[in-house]
């Protein structure tokens, strides 16, 4: 029982060092973005760039939000000329949604300067702690799987 219970107590404090360092790097990758968009307008690009052409009911449930929050981010979204709708092949009541071009680039640049911010973060580190967090990187992907 006092095996377990320091376990439990492990896997806590694990829980909670994780929740915080994770929560302050997202937070500063976040103050990399474009600031001309919402993070949730960036999220809603992403994942029709990760899933390809989406209905706004499949992009509202990919990015756990109600169809008519996604139906203004769409309408801003697609006011920017960074999506297009077009008829749905098979059913006329519905629309799918595509990144245009210049969507396209905004994601790509969006990515590359986060992933320069954090390669630069990387830089200060030792080699011995780069092979931490590359050892840590596909057990964090798990994590975040749901």
């Amino acid at each position: 029982m006092n095996m377990q219970t320091s376990q439990t107590r492990s896997r806590a404090g694990l829980a909670a060092a994780l929740r915080v360092s994770i929560s302050r790097l997202s937070r500063r990758m976040r103050a990399q973005r474009d600031h001309s968009l919402s993070a949730t307008q960036i999220a809603a690009l992403g994942a029709v760039s990760r899933h390809g052409a989406l209905t706004p009911g499949e992009l509202a449930e990919h990015e756990k939000v109600q169809p008519p929050s996604m139906t203004r981010v769409i309408s801003m979204l697609e006011e920017k000329g960074l999506l297009t709708r077009s008829p749905h092949p098979t059913d006329r009541r519905q629309v799918i949604l595509s990144l245009t071009e210049q969507g396209e680039k905004l994601l790509k640049e969006e990515r590359r300067r986060k992933e320069a911010w954090l390669a630069q973060r990387l830089a200060e580190l030792t080699p011995e702690e780069r092979a931490i967090l590359r050892q840590a990187a596909p057990i964090l992907e798990r994590l975040s799987m749901v």
